[in-house]
């Protein structure tokens, strides 16, 4: 099994920003294509952001475009997601999720089954 941690989560004001990473042990991010998702309380679970293998294409919700970055890092073996411009129905708790199996040629969609999720981190945005 994949084993990941996310981090960075926190409580901000509205119009703040964050930086979430989901880190990697015993495996290369970079092979996977990697997710984000959000469950807010009462909600569903929603993914919010994905990225590709190899620094392939990215895709967000439409709820988040212009404000959220998704990102590798290969020197820490990361995947982290910027979050700006936050709003208190960002709220929620953010998880990773990764795609398996490893795919170099894979487009990674925000509909897609995703195999492995982290614990999450929460973030808060109030004023």
């Amino acid at each position: 099994q994949l084993k990941f941690v996310e981090s960075g989560g926190g409580s901000v004001q509205p119009a703040g920003s964050l930086r979430l990473s989901c880190a990697a042990f015993g495996f290369i991010m970079d092979s996977y294509v990697i997710a984000w998702f959000r469950q807010a309380p009462g909600k569903q679970r929603e993914a919010v952001s994905c990225i590709s293998s190899r620094g392939g294409p990215t895709n967000y919700a439409e709820a988040v475009k212009g404000r959220f970055t998704i990102s590798r890092s290969n020197a820490k073996n990361t995947v982290d997601l910027q979050v700006n411009a936050l709003k208190p129905e960002d709220t929620a708790v953010y998880y990773c999720a990764v795609k398996q199996p490893p795919n170099s040629d894979y487009v990674c969609s925000l509909q897609d089954e995703y195999d492995y999720y982290g614990q999450g981190t929460q973030v808060t945005v109030s004023s």
